[in-house]
């Protein structure tokens, strides 16, 4: 008597789980990543004004000032911190 299996051909996967593309990943809860790894991240944030660097939390919860012109960096939304117009900045590396 033939079981399921010997009838049925063999087929592949559709997508690689083992092998998830990076878009695929960025997509996915922190947790549930192949690797877990946190969204949240320190930049340095350049001021439109007076061009002096300070360092800020992506999800900062308090509004970041300049520390030399005192002008507003950015402002705390419900997850990641909102950058005010014209500021720059790039992701800090370990």
């Amino acid at each position: 008597r033939e079981t399921l299996i010997e009838r049925t051909p063999w087929r592949t996967m559709p997508r690689d789980l083992l092998n998830p593309s990076a878009s695929e990943e960025a997509r996915k809860h922190k947790l549930k990543r192949l690797v877990q790894s946190p969204n949240s991240f320190f930049m340095d944030v350049k001021c439109p004004g007076c061009f002096n660097i300070t360092t800020v939390f992506s999800h900062a919860q308090t509004v970041v000032l300049c520390g030399s012109c005192s002008m507003m960096l950015c402002q705390p939304t419900g997850g990641r911190a909102r950058l005010t117009e014209g500021c720059s900045f790039r992701r800090k590396v370990d």
